[in-house]
């Protein structure tokens, strides 16, 4: 029981450094589709994805503002 805590606990960890990684990179622009493709597929890669995307990517792309001031 407790090896299977463990591994569902570091589970759970990847799991959601790898959603994380993938909602930071669809709020983000990067300047061309393909980039933007690149990186999405990179964050998702199992277990070290999401460790290669925040570790290269993560300030290459600009964050989007939806604000609705900058809007006009």
């Amino acid at each position: 029981m407790d090896t299977f805590v463990v591994i569902a606990g570091i589970g759970a960890i990847f799991w959601g450094l790898t959603i994380f990684a993938v909602i930071d990179v669809l709020l983000k622009d990067f300047g061309s589709t393909k980039t933007k493709a690149i990186w999405g597929f990179t964050a998702i890669f199992p277990f070290v994805g999401w460790l290669v995307y925040l570790m290269f990517g993560f300030r290459k792309g600009i964050k989007k503002n939806n604000t609705p001031e900058n809007n006009s």
